[in-house]
């Protein structure tokens, strides 16, 4: 498949849940946040570690498919439409409208 948008990849997520068995009702929608901390967790360490930039990479992936699979749900149980384009096109726009090293006091 070439490329994709978000809310293409949000919907090729719920379908992967959906067709391998994996919760998808409104009791799992903390599960779905808290996996995706685990799995940033996991990138984090395999960095710490100095794993392969592959590894690193395919945890962060990891991350944004738990992201997305709550934001499928959200849609499912919630009945609240999640245009994830739009969302990440906001924020962006927002971001930059925003000083140089915003919400930075200290040099890190």
């Amino acid at each position: 498949m070439e490329g994709c948008t978000f809310n293409q990849a949000k919907d090729m997520v719920k379908r992967l849940v959906i067709e391998k068995g994996f919760p998808h009702d409104e009791s799992a929608l903390l599960q779905k946040l808290l996996w995706a901390f685990v799995e940033l967790g996991e990138a984090a360490d395999a960095y710490k570690k100095g794993e392969d930039w592959n590894v690193v990479n395919e945890e962060l992936i990891d991350v944004i498919f738990y992201i997305l699979d709550f934001m499928g749900l959200v849609e499912d149980t919630q009945g609240v439409e999640v245009d994830v384009d739009k969302l990440f096109l906001d924020k962006w726009e927002r971001n930059m409208r925003r000083p140089e090293r915003y919400g930075q006091k200290r040099n890190i």
